[in-house]
């Protein structure tokens, strides 16, 4: 909503657009304010942490499944990708999460 101001001074429509402005700049400086550590950036993180750790899992075990019925050894393959898979995906998420602190 974008107010045209009067012809010949200033009209009411000029002071609230004025007022509109301020109240976003407010919000704006108030984000800011709160920084990068918030509730919904933990949160994502978070979710970040556990997919970076189950997706490689779940691929280690689909990977190991195929490979038990299609190449039986004497040890389980599933098991074996499946802690590929986990400590893959450990490692990564310790690369996220140390990015992050460091701030890159």
């Amino acid at each position: 909503m974008v107010a045209e101001p009067e012809s010949g001074g200033r009209g009411g429509g000029v002071t609230e657009l004025r007022r509109a402005l301020r109240r976003k700049e407010r919000r704006k400086l108030r984000s800011r304010g709160e920084g990068r550590h918030a509730a919904w950036f933990g949160l994502g993180m978070f979710g970040l942490v556990g997919w970076s750790v189950a997706i490689p899992t779940l691929i280690g075990i689909g990977a190991g499944i195929w490979l038990d019925a299609h190449h039986p050894v004497r040890f389980s393959w599933t098991v074996t990708l499946m802690i590929a898979g986990l400590a893959m995906g450990c490692v990564n998420a310790w690369r996220w999460i140390d990015l992050e602190r460091r701030g890159e």
